[in-house]
C-alpha cells in the first residue's frame, strides 16, 4: 500500500536528516539530488525541519547567484546536549557533546578504593553536573553509560557483581534523579567498545567479530550479522567464567577466579611476567597500570630485538608468546562456538599489546582451531568505551528528535 501523505512526509524529513548527520551540511539542491526527491518536496521538507528547529542555515555554498538553493543547511547541534560515561572502578570519566556528537568539554575523577559508596556516587555525579554547566548546558537530554558487569536487560540497571565497587549500582539512580529531564541508559563496557570498534574503529566493515576485552578483568562482545548480542539474561561475553585448562580451580556462580579471568586478568599478566624476570615498576599503582607497563615494556624490548642473557627466546619474547598462549585459549573457546572471523583486542592490556601480541595470538589459533580467524589490535585506544556511549546517546537523542511526531514529519 502506498504510504500515507503524513508517513511519507516523515520518511522523507528523517532520510534528510540522516544524509545531513552523515555528509554535513548541504545545499537544498545537494539534498535534492542525494534523495532522489522533487524540488517542491525537498522544499516543503526544509521548511518544516526549519520550523521544528531541528535544521537552520548554516552558510552560503559558492554560487555567485542568491537564492534558496545557495543556502547551506546543518542540523541545529545545539538542539540538545548529550554525556557519555566511562565508568571504571578507580575513577569516571565523562565527555559532554552536541546532537551531531561534536566533543564540547571533558573530564575525569579519580575514585579511590576506600572511598565510602555515598561519597564515591557524589563525586561522579558532581563531575557531570561540572562539565555540563562548563559547557553551557542547561539540560542533557541522553546520557549514555559504560561500565563492567552484567546489565539487566529487563530494567537496564547494573546487576550486583562480585570485584566491582557498590557506587556504581548507585551512580546510574542517584544520577537519575538529579537530572530527571534526561535520558540515562547504561550498557556494558565492552559491548561499547566493540560499538565503537565497528564503526569507526578495527572492526569498520565487518558485521561479525568479537572484541576481547583485557584490562582489570577480561570480557568480550559479540556482533554477529551486524547485531550486538547480549543473551537471555545480559552475559554474552562473560568470559572471565569460561572453564579453561591451566588454572587451579574452577569458576562458581560468584567468583570468576579459576575461569579465564585467572589466566589473563592484569593481575594474572604481572603474575606471569615475573615468571620471566620482568617486573612490574608500577605495582603501587594498580594492577592494570602495572600489567600495562610489563606487556609495553617486553613490546619494547622485542621491537629492539634485544637478546636475552639466557639460551633460547629472549625473556620478553617468552613472556609475549606466553601471555598470547593464554589468551588464544580464550579466543579459541570463542572461535570454536561462534566463527566470527575477527577477534579484536582490546581493553588496556590488549591496547599495550598492540600488533605484537595480536600476531602471536593469531599464530597461537591458527594451530588451536581449523577456523580461520584474523586477530586485530583496537584502534580506538583508550577511548573506544567512551566512543561508543557517545555514539549511543548520538543515535538514540536523533531518534527521538528525529521521530515522527516529535516535530518533523
Amino acid at each position: 500500500m502506498p504510504a500515507s501523505p503524513s508517513t511519507a512526509r516523515a520518511i522523507n524529513d528523517r532520510l534528510a536528516l540522516r544524509l545531513l548527520q552523515q555528509e554535513g551540511p548541504l545545499t537544498a539542491g545537494q539534498l535534492k539530488q542525494l534523495t532522489g526527491l522533487s524540488r517542491p518536496t525537498v522544499a516543503d521538507l526544509v521548511e518544516r525541519l526549519s520550523a521544528a528547529r531541528l535544521i537552520a542555515v548554516v552558510g552560503e555554498a559558492g554560487e555567485q547567484r542568491r537564492g534558496p538553493n545557495a543556502k547551506v543547511y546543518g542540523i541545529v547541534a545545539d538542539r540538545a546536549h548529550l554525556a557519555a560515561l566511562d565508568v571504571r572502578t578507580e575513577g569516571v570519566a565523562v565527555v559532554l557533546a552536541d546532537l551531531v556528537g561534536r566533543v564540547l568539554t571533558e573530564a575525569s575523577v579519580p575514585i579511590g578504593g576506600d572511598t565510602g559508596t555515598g561519597a564515591a556516587v557524589e563525586q561522579a555525579v558532581t563531575l557531570v553536573e561540572r562539565v555540563a554547566k562548563e559547557a553551557g548546558a542547561d539540560r542533557l537530554h541522553t546520557v549514555g553509560i559504560g561500565a563492567p558487569g552484567l546489565i539487566d536487560p529487563a530494567g537496564g540497571e547494573l546487576r550486583q557483581s562480585t570485584g566491582l565497587p557498590e557506587w556504581h549500582r548507585r551512580f546510574v539512580a542517584a544520577l537519575q534523579e538529579r537530572l530527571p529531564e534526561a535520558r540515562v541508559s547504561v550498557e556494558n563496557e565492552t559491548n561499547l567498545a566493540a560499538l565503537a570498534e565497528q564503526r569507526e574503529g578495527a572492526a569498520r566493515g565487518r558485521d561479525t567479530f568479537v572484541l576481547l576485552w583485557l584490562g582489570h578483568g577480561t570480557g568480550a562482545a559479540v556482533v554477529l550479522d551486524g547485531a550486538l548480542r547480549r543473551g537471555a539474561s545480559g552475559g554474552t561475553g562473560e568470559i572471565g567464567f569460561l572453564p579453561v585448562p591451566g588454572t587451579a580451580a574452577l569458576p562458581s556462580a560468584t567468583d570468576c577466579e579459576g575461569g579465564f579471568h585467572s589466566l589473563a586478568s592484569a593481575a594474572a599478566v604481572v603474575e606471569l611476567a615475573a615468571e620471566f624476570g620482568i617486573p612490574a615498576v608500577e605495582s603501587e599503582a594498580g594492577a592494570v597500570r602495572a600489567a600495562v607497563g610489563v606487556v609495553r615494556a617486553a613490546v619494547d624490548r622485542v621491537g629492539r630485538q634485544e637478546a636475552g642473557p639466557l639460551d633460547g627466546p629472549a625473556p620478553a619474547a617468552a613472556f609475549l608468546d606466553a601471555l598470547a598462549g593464554r589468551v588464544a585459549v580464550g579466543a579459541a573457546s570463542v572461535v570454536a562456538v561462534l566463527d566470527p572471523g575477527c577477534v579484536v583486542l582490546g581493553g588496556e592490556v590488549g591496547r599495550a599489546g598492540g600488533v605484537e601480541l595480536a600476531r602471536r595470538v593469531q599464530d597461537r589459533l591458527a594451530r588451536m582451531t581449523p577456523l580461520s580467524t584474523e586477530v586485530r589490535t583496537t584502534t580506538l585506544g583508550g577511548g573506544a568505551v567512551l566512543r561508543g556511549a557517545l555514539l549511543t546517546a548520538r543515535d538514540r537523542a536523533q531518534e527521538e528528535l528525529f521521530a515522527p511526531g516529535s516535530g518533523c514529519g
